[in-house]
């Protein structure tokens, strides 16, 4: 069985690449979880972050938004003490401003409507042939990341916007020989 070459053979890695990533999400919190994964995961390896995932779910309160964007210092401090999680301060900070954005954006238009429309609802399917051919951004997440900052996001940068949107399923990035790609693609 042919899967995408970066998800190695690590059993969790397998796991999250046949059921997880590319599979269109919708839920609004779902979707701030993984944004704000992909934040954390800047400079590491996306493996680093799903084995800490766990601790991240417990330091982070389940990711509510509502209860993230009202800590403060204690709560970063806490934070950057938990060696369960990337302890990264401008993340961590960066993260309490998001959650005061998510609650901006979800009062305005709900946070699932704001990404999805940028895909017109439905997402974008790729047929790349190998990952070589996959980019690391594009326009479109460059003007996602654009539209987050503007809402006062920090750590979306145009590379892990596209991350996001291939994880999320905004885009079927599956290359078109994994046993994944068509699957998903029905689910468009």
């Amino acid at each position: 069985m042919e899967r995408c070459g970066w998800c190695g053979s690590d059993p969790l890695y397998v796991a999250y690449h046949d059921q997880e990533w590319g599979v269109p999400e919708r839920d609004p919190r779902a979707l701030w979880e993984k944004l704000v994964l992909d934040g954390f995961q800047a400079g590491l390896s996306w493996i680093t972050i799903l084995k800490k995932r766990e601790a991240f779910r417990a330091a982070f309160r389940g990711f509510d938004p509502q209860i993230i964007a009202g800590w403060g210092e204690p709560d970063v401090a806490r934070l950057l003490a938990d060696p369960g999680i990337v302890r990264h301060r401008g993340k961590i900070e960066a993260i309490i401003g998001n959650a005061q954005g998510w609650l901006r954006i979800a009062e305005a238009e709900g946070f699932d409507a704001f990404l999805w429309r940028h895909v017109d609802g439905r997402p974008l399917q790729n047929r790349f042939a190998s990952l070589s051919d996959v980019p690391a951004q594009t326009a479109l997440s460059q003007r996602i990341s654009k539209d987050l900052a503007k809402a006062g996001f920090r750590f979306v940068g145009p590379t892990i916007v596209y991350a996001f949107m291939q994880a999320v399923g905004m885009v079927n990035d599956h290359i078109v020989t994994c046993h994944c790609h068509d699957r998903i693609a029905a689910l468009a």
